[in-house]
């Protein structure tokens, strides 16, 4: 590997679309690591997290407006506006201490990969806002 090359692997796990939303699981797995159970090592010391991110649409426009929606669920073009809801989850081992505390850089890195996390989504799913 070179220094442009990532370590990580993403394994995807299982992908789900239809009517009521998009589903994506997958786990972030260490190249090195993989490469030793692939060679008979044991998986046991191989961390495998899932994380995951869901898209479900909002139903604000093809259920009527919302409550709140003084427009009639409409944009200003008078077409129907509709959104979704994105949900993203990550299962991160920051420390395998029992005890241990979380610190300001660990908390800094887990914001920063949650922000662009959804940034690429809302990138590939050419989202405006």
């Amino acid at each position: 590997m070179n220094a442009n090359q990532s370590s990580t692997l993403i394994l995807l796990q299982e992908t789900c679309i239809d009517a009521s939303g998009s589903l994506v699981v997958y786990a972030p797995v260490d190249i090195l690591a993989m490469h030793v159970v692939m060679n008979g090592g044991d998986s046991g010391y191989v961390a495998i997290l899932p994380s995951e991110f869901a898209i479900v649409p909002d139903g604000q426009g093809s259920h009527g407006s919302s409550p709140h929606d003084s427009n009639g669920g409409r944009n200003v073009s008078g077409s129907l506006v509709s959104g979704s809801l994105l949900t993203v989850v990550f299962q991160i081992l920051v420390n395998n201490l029992p005890m241990a505390k979380l610190t300001v850089e660990s908390a800094e890195t887990v914001n920063n990969l949650i922000s662009c996390t959804v940034q690429k989504i809302k990138a590939a799913l050419r989202c405006e806002s």
